[in-house]
């Protein structure tokens, strides 16, 4: 199956529907009998004319956000190939991320982190064009106001703010104009939203919003380990893929070299930005699955024993199916 999507065919694309269409066949069999509308966040409930209760039918809301899956694996797998991430083009990035985004059950319906990858793919396109783009403020600009509409559908993404001033640190030489293009762009979406408060007087709602950046971090999670043994068979992989990439790393280009740097950032700061959030699930850490799947990928892209990838694979592939029909 690897050996597959290591090539760069067009009918790959195919097949990447039907491995989605597999990986999620045995799920729809144990739909839930409701589920709600998605965007949770404050912002949205004032914004939209939608109650957080409105039921959405199941099957819609796992066919909507399969698609969305899709679309986002073709996304990554054209930024991966455009910037030669991997040094080969390929199809493993959009497999990888199908793979990853049916690792836990709670990633295969909607989820405000799902919309938010969207924004994420849209920020590494932008991000990845700054190191021998003359236009970079305007850039850093549109940047800061992707940030903001994230943050509108999903709070916890405020924090990849820090990816913009990361990208900069890597890519460019320090220009403190670019550094302020994303604030003023990021500043430009909330200034016309507090307008919105007040001539609506509702400012105090305004405020009310940022109210949870100021939550302090949770130290007890009440978590049934034996769900995420799913897990195990990832972080093998990641492992090998860190081993292979430092062998690797200064054979590549420069603009390789600094591109995986920046993904590596953008990992940390996915997986370590959920503790804003009261009420947290699982399904932030989809996020994580953009930068991941690049990670998988080249792994799988040059390991040379077959038999070892392969199998490592299929393991991965069983205990993901397992999982969806078994909860301890």
């Amino acid at each position: 199956m690897i050996r597959l999507f290591r090539t760069f065919s067009p009918v790959n694309i195919v097949w990447l529907a039907v491995f989605l269409f597999f990986m999620r066949i045995g799920f729809a069999f144990q739909l839930p009998a409701r589920t709600g509308f998605p965007f949770s966040e404050l912002f949205s409930r004032l914004l939209l004319p939608v109650s957080y209760q409105t039921a959405i039918p199941p099957v819609l809301n796992l066919f909507v956000a399969s698609l969305m899956v899709f679309i986002q694996a073709i996304l990554i797998n054209l930024l991966a190939n455009e910037h030669n991430l991997l040094g080969k083009s390929s199809f493993l990035p959009a497999f990888m991320y199908i793979t990853v985004s049916s690792l836990l059950v709670p990633f295969l319906m909607l989820s405000p982190p799902l919309v938010c990858n969207f924004l994420l793919i849209w920020m590494l396109y932008k991000l990845l064009n700054l190191y021998k783009s003359d236009a970079s403020k305007s850039i850093c600009y549109d940047l800061g106001m992707i940030v903001a509409i994230g943050t509108m559908i999903y709070l916890p993404f405020i924090y990849t703010f820090l990816v913009i001033w990361i990208g900069l640190a890597i890519f460019r030489p320090f220009d403190w104009r670019e550094w302020i293009s994303g604030i003023i762009g990021f500043i430009t979406i909330f200034f016309f939203l507090a307008v919105f408060y007040y001539l609506n007087d509702r400012l105090t709602d305004f405020f009310e919003i940022w109210r949870p950046l100021g939550t302090k971090f949770q130290v007890h999670f009440n978590i049934n380990y034996y769900n995420y043994l799913v897990l195990i068979p990832v972080i093998i992989v990641l492992i090998l893929s860190a081993l292979r990439l430092q062998q690797n790393f200064y054979k590549s280009y420069v603009h390789i070299r600094k591109s995986i740097q920046l993904l590596f950032f953008v990992f940390l700061i996915t997986a370590f930005c959920f503790y804003i959030r009261s009420d947290f699930h699982v399904n932030h850490f989809l996020m994580c699955a953009v930068p991941g799947c690049v990670f998988l990928a080249y792994y799988f892209l040059y390991a040379t024993k077959r038999w070892f990838y392969e199998s490592l694979y299929i393991l991965l592939l069983v205990s993901i199916i397992y999982f969806q029909f078994n909860t301890f």
